[in-house]
């Protein structure tokens, strides 16, 4: 009994001393206060969008305390938008939650390893509050993936194929299972989006662009009848981020150009190379300067399957110095949305004056779905402006500039000019498909940097 005191009374006071000094934090989790202070840094900066801080800080936060899972998996979080699948790999080994088993799912898939994705992916979504329709769309794909290589090609070395003229889209014509079609270049969504009019369900097909021929590409379905009645063209597939990726695609709205590869391309000369990150490992992001003020730049996600220049949030109209208030109706628009220029945007080394954009575009879906802070969306009326080539597997693109004022822009010979009604920033595709050449719209470089 007098040793059973005894410990009782060491235990006590052990407890008063832990108690004293405060004890480990429940809300630090494994973290100790300086790998936690890391670990808040990374979140902080990967909900900004700022994805290089918060690959540094997390990386930090991991060698203090490799063993704290939540690190971990934001480690793998901010991984996956970079592409890096070892990393996302390395950080969930042995991790067996329905987040572990998402991010490594959505690694192998990418990475081509179809067998191993398909048991993550089943795992996850056997957690009944797992909400994720991309991944049942390939889980279905997986389990008929047996022995296939995505996106394996044949035929020639390069191919470049003419888009017909459709405002500042990204129409693409090209072969779906020997079929002649048309699709819209969309890097708002992940994958090969085929028309459910004309499958039901997901299914790896072939796709030609010219003599290259392209194999064992997965596709998932979707009703694109509104898309083809807004053009008034047959639009029968959307080409998604993983589609255009592999296949190290160049386009050139002004020279309706449209260039696929076998291979990684070279840096173009003059160009201006800009990193692109991934939700998930799907939909684009990337980032530009509002302002010439020393400040963090502003995300954005990019859907070139909108011809706007760009779609923005009253706090990013604000941010570029333009009063929300001050926007207009047109009637060129939809009821809801309302139009203005910003006066100065920079995307990689090319300074943009008064790109036209507009506000009351309904983003609320997205952005509940999406854990970074993102400014708005850049459609296709932006990336218009200069001849894009997706680099390193998509992890970056080269913008190459032309002459000539982006379209909707006021005319410079004409000051104080505004845009004709059917050129201003709209929220739905043009009514037509056009028959004669688009316009050339413009990059100026800026001072003093280099591309």
């Amino acid at each position: 009994m007098a040793i059973l005191r005894r410990s009782l009374a060491v235990l006590a006071l052990s407890s008063l001393a832990t108690a004293a000094c405060g004890g480990p934090d429940p809300k630090l989790g494994s973290r100790n206060e300086l790998s936690d202070k890391w670990f808040q840094r990374a979140q902080t900066s990967f909900k900004h969008g700022d994805m290089d801080d918060a690959a540094t800080a997390v990386e930090e936060a991991v060698k203090i305390t490799p063993k704290d899972e939540e690190t971990r998996i934001l480690a793998a979080r901010i991984a996956i938008t970079d592409l890096d699948y070892p990393r996302v790999l390395k950080h969930t080994e042995g991790l067996e939650s329905t987040e572990a088993h998402m991010l490594r799912g959505r690694a192998f898939w990418y990475a081509g390893d179809i067998e191993r994705a398909r048991g993550e992916l089943e795992t996850m979504l056997k957690d009944p509050e797992a909400k994720d329709p991309w991944a049942r769309e390939v889980v279905k794909l997986t389990r008929s993936g047996r022995g296939r290589k995505p996106f394996h090609m044949d035929g020639g070395i390069v191919s470049a194929v003419e888009m017909p003229t459709a405002g500042s889209l990204l129409i693409v014509p090209c072969e779906l299972d020997g079929e002649n079609i048309l699709a819209v270049a969309a890097t708002g969504v992940a994958e090969l989006t085929i028309d459910a009019a004309t499958r039901k369900e997901p299914a790896w097909v072939s796709l030609r662009f010219g003599d290259l021929e392209v194999k064992d590409v997965p596709a998932v379905t979707q009703d694109l009848s509104a898309l083809s009645k807004q053009l008034g063209a047959p639009i029968k597939a959307l080409l998604g981020v993983n589609v255009l990726r592999h296949l190290h695609v160049t386009f050139d709205r002004r020279g309706s150009q449209f260039v696929v590869r076998r291979d990684e391309p070279g840096a173009p000369p003059d160009a201006s190379r800009v990193r692109l990150h991934y939700v998930r490992g799907g939909g684009m992001l990337m980032t530009a300067h509002m302002s010439q003020k020393a400040e963090a730049p502003t995300s954005f996600l990019v859907d070139t399957s909108q011809p706007f220049p760009l779609a923005l949030f009253d706090e990013t109209w604000t941010k570029a110095g333009v009063n929300p208030a001050s926007l207009k109706s047109d009637p060129s628009l939809p009821a809801n949305l309302k139009a203005g220029y910003i006066p100065y945007m920079r995307v990689g080394a090319f300074e943009l004056p008064q790109i036209p954009a507009v506000q009351g575009m309904d983003l609320r879906d997205i952005k509940s779905r999406i854990d970074i802070d993102f400014g708005g969306v850049v459609g296709a009326g932006l990336l218009s402006a200069f001849r894009v080539t997706f680099g390193d597997q998509g992890r970056f693109i080269w913008l190459e500039s032309d002459p000539g004022p982006l379209e909707g822009t006021p005319d410079a010979a004409q000051p104080g000019a505004q845009p004709a009604p059917g050129a201003q920033p709209g929220a739905q595709p043009p009514a037509a498909v056009e028959e004669t050449p688009a316009k050339k719209p413009a990059a100026k470089p800026a001072a003093k940097k280099k591309p």
